[in-house]
C-alpha cells in the first residue's frame, strides 16, 4: 500500500485492552463470514462438509472485517466516555458485519429471540442471512440500530449530518466507503459541517474507510497521493486523522489512538461552543482508515490473489460445494479466527467478549435514536384556521397560496425550536415562504459578510443547492425521530428519484417490524410548478414527480393538489400530524383565486374529492357532464370553462368535481384512500362523459381509474410535454389544457351538442387563436383570460 504522509501508530491500549479488542474482533469476523457460507455446523465442531454450506452464497466481505474493527473501537469509545452514539455505514452491503455485532451485543437476540445468542441460535443466525425467508444482505431495517441500508451508495454521510441535527448529545459514527465516496451525493456531503452548529447540534465523526476497490475497479481516493487526499478534505472543512495498516496488533493501537484524538477533539469544540455561545465552524476530526480489502480472508484463490483485490469484494471462495480446494480453504479461514477461544461449549461467547459492548440503550444496536419512532413527540401545531384567507365569494381574493402557508410554517418553527426544519434548495423565499425569516435564519457556520441574509448557525432553515442533500438531511432528521418539510422547484425534485424509493422502502418493510416505531412522515411541497413556469421555460416544466410517487407501495403513499390557499393549509397540516408516509403537496407560488372558505376546504380535504354545489347546474339531476379537475391552475381553466358552458348553453347540466387527494380515485382494494365502486359512480356516473382537467400527465387518471365502471367515458387533459418560455395561458393552451379546449371536449362529448353547439365550438376554436396571437403581439395573456373571475 502507498504510504500516507504521517502515521498515528502511538499505543494507548494496555495489553490486556488489545486482547480483549482483538478476540472481539476475531469473532465479529468469524460470525460474519458463517453468515455469508454456512447453514449447519456453526462452531465447527466437526469436518466442514458441502452439506453445511449454503447452495447459493451472497454478500459482500471485502468492507467487512473494516467495519468490525471500527465498530469494536467505537464500543470501546462508548464505554469509556458513556457516548451516546449510533452507527452508519455506507460502504455497500456491509449487512453481516453489522448483524454480527448486534448479536453479539445481546440485542438481536431479544428482539429476535428465536436467534438466540448460543449454538442453536447461531446457526439459525447464519442460515437466514441472504436465504430465502430470511434477512437482506444489507443494513435494512430488520437489523437493530440501522438508519441507513446502504444498498444504495452516496447517502450515509448526508443521513449522519441529518441525525445530529438538534441532538446535542449524539455521536454518529459514519464509515464512508471510498467507493461511495466517488459518488454525487456523498461528494456534496463532506460540505454538511457548513451547517452544524457544535453549540446546539451533535457531532459526525467521518471514517472514509480506504480500502483501494470497487466490485471490480481500483478506487479514485487511494489512487491519488495522500498528500492530495488530505488537501482535499481540510478544503472542506476537516482535519484528517490517518490510519492505515495490515497488522492487527499495530493497526488496534493506531485506531484506538486516532479514535482517542478525534472524540477529544470533539469535546473541546462542543465545550467551547457550548460555553461561549460561538456556533461558527470548526475543523471537525475525521479519520482515514486504510486497511486491506477482505483482510483477513483468503491472501489467493485459484491461484489468483484476493486479499487486498477488487476479489475479495463480495465471496472469495466462489464454490465450496463443488470445489474440495475452496470448502478446505473456507474451513481454514474460519478457524483461523479460533472460535473455540472465543464461544463456549454452548456456543455461547465468552465473558470477555460479553463485558466489551456497553450496556442497554448504550449499544449502537439499541440506542433510540436508530428507532427514532421511540422518541418521536408531537409537532405543537397552531390552528391552522387563524390563518385563514377571508373568501369573500369564489374566486376572491387572490392570493399566494405559498405565502399564506409560510405564514402558518414561521409559527410552527416558533413552537417547535428543538424537533422541526424547513429544507429546500436554496429556494424557501423564491417558494414564498420567506416568512419563516421572521423567526429564525438560515442554518449556516460558516464565514458570514455583512451582505448576507439570515444566515446564522442558529438558523432552523436548511438551504443548500443540493436536493440530494436536503433530501438525506431531512430523511436522517425523520428516522431519529423528528419532523420537517421539504420544499422544491416541481422539476427538480426528480433529483432525489432513487433516494425517496429507498426511504419508501425502508418505511414499507418497517411496518411489518413490530420492534420499529412509526416516524414522521416525510413531506414534499412542490412549487414553482409545471404550469407556472412563466420565465425559465421547458426545462422547468415536469410533473411526473407524482407518476413516480404512485408506484410506490399504497400504505406509505399519499399525493394531494390543494386548489387554492385554505385547502393548502388544511393539507399541510394534515401532513405534518400524519405518521410513516410520504405526502406530496403540489401547490403553486403565483397569485391565484381563493375557492373555498376554510370551513369549505376543510370538509372539502376530509372528503378528498367532492361535488362543488355553487359550480354546478346539476342539483337533483343527473348530469349531462362531469367537469372534474385535481391542481390549482386546472381547476381554475375547468371553472372558467364551466362558467363558459353556463353562460352559452345554459341548459346543459354539469357537475364539477375537484380532486385534492389523488389517491381517492383508486378502489379502495388498492388504496386506504380509495373510493368504493359505489361511491365513486355517485360522483362520476356510470355513463355519462368526464372532462378531467388535471395537473399532471394524463395517463396516471386513466391508470387509477381503469378499473372503474365508467373510466371509458373519462377524458383526460393534462401536462402532454409542451412548454416553453411563455405566458400562464399559452402554457395551458400548448396542452390542450386550456377553458376553451375544455368546452370544447364537452360539445364533442356529450350526446347531442355536437351540431347544436357548432357556433360556441366554433367560437372557442376562434378564441384560442385570438389569444395566441395577442401573447405574440402584446407579450401577455389576453385581459379575458387574464382578468376573468368566476360571475358573483
Amino acid at each position: 500500500m502507498e504510504p500516507m504522509t504521517e502515521s498515528t501508530v502511538q499505543g494507548p491500549l494496555t495489553d490486556g485492552e488489545l486482547d480483549r479488542l482483538n478476540a472481539y474482533w476475531r469473532a465479529a469476523n468469524y460470525l460474519t463470514v458463517g453468515q455469508i457460507y454456512l447453514m449447519d455446523n456453526p462452531l465447527l465442531r466437526e469436518k466442514l462438509t458441502p452439506e453445511n454450506v449454503k447452495p447459493r452464497l451472497l454478500g459482500h466481505w471485502g468492507t467487512s472485517p473494516g467495519l468490525n474493527l471500527i465498530y469494536a473501537h467505537a464500543n470501546r469509545q462508548i464505554v469509556s466516555r458513556d457516548l451516546d452514539a449510533i452507527y452508519v455505514i455506507g460502504p455497500g452491503h456491509g449487512g453481516p458485519a453489522i448483524v454480527a455485532n448486534t448479536w453479539l451485543e445481546g440485542t438481536y437476540s431479544e428482539l429476535y429471540p428465536s436467534i438466540s445468542r448460543d449454538a442453536p441460535g447461531m446457526q439459525r443466525l447464519f442460515k437466514q442471512f441472504s436465504f430465502p425467508g430470511g434477512i437482506p444482505s444489507h443494513v435494512a431495517p430488520e437489523v437493530p440500530g440501522s438508519i441507513h441500508e446502504g444498498g444504495e451508495l452516496g447517502y450515509s454521510l448526508m443521513h449522519a449530518y441529518g441525525a445530529a441535527f438538534d441532538n446535542p448529545d449524539l455521536v454518529v459514527f459514519c464509515v464512508v466507503g471510498d467507493g461511495e465516496a466517488e459518488t454525487g451525493p456523498l461528494a456534496a456531503s463532506w460540505l454538511s459541517n457548513a451547517f452544524l452548529n457544535p453549540a446546539r447540534d451533535g457531532a459526525v465523526l467521518p471514517i472514509l474507510h480506504l480500502n483501494g476497490w470497487k466490485i471490480a475497479n481500483p478506487t479514485v481516493l487511494d489512487r491519488i497521493p495522500g498528500g492530495d487526499l488530505q488537501s482535499y478534505l481540510r478544503g472542506v472543512g476537516y482535519e484528517p486523522i490517518l490510519m492505515e495498516g495490515d497488522d492487527p496488533t499495530l493497526v488496534h493501537q493506531a485506531m484506538a489512538a486516532a479514535m482517542d484524538r478525534c472524540l477529544d477533539t470533539i469535546k473541546d469544540i462542543q465545550d467551547h461552543a457550548r460555553g461561549t455561545g460561538d456556533g461558527t465552524r470548526p475543523r471537525w476530526p475525521m479519520i482515514i482508515m486504510r486497511t486491506p480489502k477482505g483482510w483477513t480472508g483468503p491472501k489467493e484463490v485459484d491461484g489468483k490473489p484476493v486479499e487486498g483485490t477488487f476479489r475479495a469484494h463480495q465471496v472469495p471462495l466462489s464454490n465450496p460445494h463443488g470445489n474440495a480446494e475452496h470448502l478446505e480453504q473456507l474451513e481454514s479461514w474460519l478457524r483461523s479466527y479460533r472460535p473455540e477461544e472465543l464461544f463456549d461449549e454452548d456456543g455461547v461467547p465468552i465473558g470477555e467478549l460479553l463485558s466489551l459492548p456497553p450496556t442497554g440503550t448504550r449499544r449502537m444496536s439499541a440506542n433510540p435514536h436508530a428507532n427514532g419512532g421511540e422518541l418521536l413527540r408531537d409537532l405543537v401545531l397552531p390552528d391552522f384556521r387563524d390563518y385563514a384567507v377571508d373568501v369573500e365569494k369564489p374566486g376572491a381574493p387572490q392570493v399566494e397560496a405559498t405565502h399564506v402557508l409560510g405564514d402558518w410554517l414561521r409559527d410552527v418553527i416558533r413552537a417547535n425550536p428543538d424537533r422541526f426544519r424547513l429544507f429546500g434548495p436554496d429556494e424557501v423565499a423564491s417558494n414564498r415562504l420567506q416568512s419563516a425569516f421572521e423567526v429564525t435564519d438560515r442554518a449556516w457556520a460558516a464565514r458570514t459578510t455583512p451582505l448576507d441574509d439570515h444566515e446564522s448557525p442558529e438558523g432552523r432553515v436548511m438551504e443548500v443547492l443540493s436536493e440530494h442533500l436536503c433530501e438525506g438531511w431531512l430523511e436522517g432528521y425523520l428516522l431519529t425521530g423528528r419532523h420537517g418539510l421539504f420544499t422544491s422547484y416541481e422539476a427538480f425534485i426528480h433529483v432525489v428519484d432513487s433516494m425517496v424509493n429507498q426511504h419508501a422502502k425502508w418505511l414499507k418493510t418497517s411496518r411489518r417490524i413490530p420492534w420499529r416505531r412509526p416516524i414522521a412522515s416525510l413531506n414534499y411541497l412542490l412549487s414553482s410548478h409545471v404550469w407556472r413556469q412563466d420565465h425559465n421555460g421547458f426545462s422547468h416544466q415536469d410533473p411526473g414527480f407524482i407518476d413516480h410517487m404512485v408506484n410506490k407501495k399504497a400504505e406509505v403513499v399519499r399525493i394531494y393538489l390543494p386548489p387554492d390557499a385554505n385547502t393548502l393549509l388544511s393539507t399541510m397540516d394534515h401532513c405534518l400530524r400524519s405518521r410513516h408516509y410520504i405526502n406530496v403537496v403540489v401547490a403553486g407560488k403565483q397569485p391565484a383565486p381563493s375557492w373555498l372558505t376554510m370551513a369549505e376546504a376543510d370538509l372539502h380535504c376530509r372528503r378528498g374529492l367532492g361535488i362543488w354545489d355553487w359550480a354546478s347546474t346539476d342539483a337533483d339531476t343527473e348530469p349531462d357532464v362531469v367537469m372534474a379537475c385535481a391542481g390549482d391552475v386546472p381547476t381554475m381553466e375547468a371553472l372558467a370553462a364551466t362558467d363558459l358552458l353556463r353562460k352559452h348553453l345554459p341548459d346543459l347540466k354539469v357537475r364539477f368535481v375537484n380532486v385534492v387527494d389523488l389517491m381517492r380515485l383508486q378502489p379502495v382494494s388498492e388504496h386506504p384512500h380509495g373510493l368504493t365502486d359505489n361511491e365513486f359512480d355517485t360522483v362520476f356516473t356510470t355513463d355519462k362523459p368526464v372532462v378531467f382537467a388535471y395537473h399532471g400527465y394524463p395517463t396516471l387518471i386513466h391508470r387509477l381509474t381503469y378499473k372503474r365502471t365508467n373510466h371509458a367515458n373519462f377524458h383526460v387533459r393534462g401536462y402532454k410535454e409542451e412548454g416553453t418560455t411563455t405566458t400562464p395561458f399559452d402554457m395551458v393552451m400548448l396542452n390542450d389544457l386550456d377553458r376553451y379546449k375544455l368546452v370544447i371536449d364537452v360539445i364533442d362529448r356529450v350526446d347531442g351538442l355536437g351540431s347544436r353547439a357548432a357556433h360556441l365550438r366554433q367560437q372557442m376554436i376562434d378564441a384560442r387563436e385570438e389569444c395566441r396571437e395577442y401573447t405574440r403581439e402584446h407579450g401577455e395573456d389576453d385581459p379575458r383570460v387574464a382578468d376573468w373571475t368566476w360571475p358573483a
